[in-house]
């Protein structure tokens, strides 16, 4: 019989044989996250709708090799159904190659009204897109890296984690972003 459990310390999980040997050591395997990097462009898109240049959203994808996270697109649309649209149809590529439906990071500049007439409000939004129907691989390498992303991006305002269709209405997401106000 086997246990996993997660060393942070190391970006490691740990691997537990039991037997009725009390000996038994414990096997580290380095975590898949620890081999995901964030491109440098991914910071300067995001440094860029930051500072108001003109981009309403970037959309995030591991590399096809599985070794980077890096900018798929930047967009100055700001019809929010057509981003929506294109984190639905995102694919990605398994180990051994074979496309299916995939994740994706995505940020987004979000305004909103707020409800009692104080006027309008901007927060910048961390979306991870993974549909509950993607295949375990790309589940695991998105779900194991997010926080690599999240840390290299400064100025943050709300974290959605969205696994299926409904998780990224426009509705569902304000509501959220602006916690009910």
């Amino acid at each position: 019989m086997y246990s996993c459990s997660p060393d942070p310390r190391h970006h490691s999980f740990t691997v537990i044989r039991h037997t009725a040997n009390p000996g038994t050591q414990p096997i580290h395997f380095p975590s898949y996250a620890a081999f995901v990097s964030v491109h440098p462009d991914c910071i300067s898109a995001f440094n860029e709708l930051k500072l108001g240049k003109d981009i309403k959203y970037i959309i995030y994808k591991i590399s096809d090799d599985w070794k980077e996270i890096v900018v798929e697109e930047t967009s100055k649309e700001a019809d929010f159904q057509t981003f929506r649209e294109k984190l639905l149809s995102a694919k990605s590529k398994d180990r051994r190659g074979k496309e299916g439906i995939g994740g994706r990071y995505a940020v987004y500049d979000m305004e909103y009204e707020l409800e009692s007439g104080e006027g309008k409000r901007s927060k910048i939004t961390f979306i991870s897109w993974c549909p509950d129907d993607a295949p375990q691989y790309p589940r695991m390498m998105y779900s194991s890296s997010k926080d690599a992303i999240k840390r290299a991006l400064n100025g943050l305002a709300a974290d959605i984690q969205a696994n299926d269709a409904d998780d990224i209405e426009y509705e569902n997401i304000i509501s959220r972003v602006s916690k009910g106000r």
